[in-house]
């Protein structure tokens, strides 16, 4: 018997990080459990973009919630969401000071990004995730507690000592060009963490020793860092997108392709459907040439 029911069309969501490892995240609209493909360094990527790219909706209570309108996205929007869904999600939200009624226990961290330390908060439930995704080259918690205190600890850092709570992704790229070593980035950390201990600390949160962890083994981050020849613009249907998983790092991928190394936004494929490239297909997506950048701007992104 034939069905009449159409196959689900899976859609890109996003990189996540579990367990240590990146995945793109799927969903197919109309239902389906999410899904998730792994990003392993060495692995050959090679998708083809669908007829068009649409909103991802929004995740709540465990399940992602199609858009109530279908809403198209612009190829050029580094957002999965079209405007409604986003105010959606700012209406329950951590980072929109929202949700400040979440009776987990939260750390307050720092986060290395090359020249620049930023302080940022995340559950403590979710471990490193949190300093994955957002690309930290290294990171140390230095104190834990309730949400409301956490974000005070925040607040406190950025006023006493200039400590940033937002890095632009210009400036985390620029990071991975000339990254240090792990020992320099340990004692920028752990020297930050020193110039807190002056301060009062607020009830609420209590303070931690500041144990380092460095993440560029988990990206795949060379010592000798990275500079890609090219990025990808934003993709049109129709077009191919391949090469070898050289770095995987937040949101971003560098891959090995015809060009040379070639850097991956992949927030340009949320919302796309995905399918597998002919064994063999070349890039076809258009590049812009990268410059090793000096001046990073500063440009704030919410990471």
């Amino acid at each position: 018997m034939v069905s009449d029911v159409a196959p689900a069309v899976w859609r890109a969501v996003g990189v996540a990080w579990r367990d240590g490892a990146a995945v793109l995240t799927w969903w197919a609209p109309g239902g389906g459990a999410p899904r998730s493909s792994r990003l392993d360094l060495g692995a050959e990527l090679a998708f083809t973009t669908g007829a068009d790219r649409l909103c991802t909706g929004v995740w709540r209570a465990g399940r992602r919630h199609g858009c109530p309108t279908g809403a198209h996205l612009a190829a050029s929007a580094r957002s999965a969401q079209c405007p409604a869904c986003q105010a959606i999600d700012r209406a329950d939200s951590i980072a929109a000071d929202t949700r400040l009624h979440d009776p987990r226990p939260f750390a307050v961290y720092l986060a290395h990004h090359g020249g620049a330390v930023k302080v940022g908060i995340t559950a403590v439930e979710r471990g490193d995730a949190r300093l994955l995704e957002q690309g930290a080259l290294a990171s140390a918690v230095i104190s834990s507690g309730t949400l409301t205190a956490a974000r005070r600890v925040e607040n406190l850092l950025g006023a006493a000592l200039g400590l940033p709570d937002r890095m632009s992704a210009t400036r985390k790229r620029a990071a991975r060009v000339r990254p240090g070593t792990a020992a320099e980035r340990a004692a920028d950390l752990l020297a930050a963490a020193e110039r807190t201990q002056a301060l009062t600390w607020p009830e609420g949160q209590t303070r931690r020793e500041p144990l380092v962890a460095d993440h560029a083994a988990a990206y795949g981050l060379p010592a000798r860092g990275l500079q890609p020849v090219a990025a990808m613009l934003p993709p049109g249907p129709g077009e191919v997108i391949a090469g070898r998983i050289a770095c995987r790092i937040g949101s971003d991928l560098y891959l090995d392709a015809e060009p040379g190394l070639v850097l991956l936004d992949t927030r340009l494929l949320a919302g796309w459907a995905l399918g597998r490239a002919e064994p063999g297909a070349a890039l076809t997506v258009p590049l812009e040439p990268c410059a090793a950048p000096d001046r990073p701007d500063d440009q704030d992104a919410l990471f």
